[in-house]
């Protein structure tokens, strides 16, 4: 079975501003030349930037393409459960609920804010 990745706001950032290796950025590629998946959370963290036109109008491009998933009962259960067991932030629970409840594998280069979370599969693309 291939696996499926949840792409944390900073990942797309710096993929789109091309600051990855040849390597990782050609990892990365095919990654979101599937269809990207993303958290609501990286929805509103990216259309939240205060940007110029062009900038934002790439961003919405961006999540037109991809699949966001929006907060569910499970989730929201998940969530629970992991800010229970783990210092974390809100927004960054969510993510890390939203990649447990589906069984993807979360790209993000903030692995630091997530590896307390039990079950959580991390990978930092700027570490491939």
């Amino acid at each position: 079975m291939e696996r499926s990745y949840l792409v944390d706001t900073n990942v797309i950032i710096d993929w789109l501003s091309g600051k990855f290796l040849t390597h990782q950025s050609i990892f990365l590629d095919n990654v979101m030349n599937q269809i990207p998946i993303v958290s609501i959370i990286t929805k509103i963290e990216l259309m939240g930037f205060n940007t110029n036109s062009s900038h934002e109008a790439l961003l919405k491009s961006f999540l037109e393409d991809s699949i966001i998933i929006n907060l569910s009962d499970p989730i929201v259960e998940e969530c629970i459960s992991t800010r229970k067991s783990s210092k974390i932030k809100l927004p960054d629970a969510i993510i890390a609920a939203s990649a447990l409840t589906f069984e993807y594998t979360l790209l993000t280069r903030n692995t630091s804010d997530f590896n307390s979370i039990k079950g959580l599969e991390l990978l930092n693309p700027h570490g491939i």
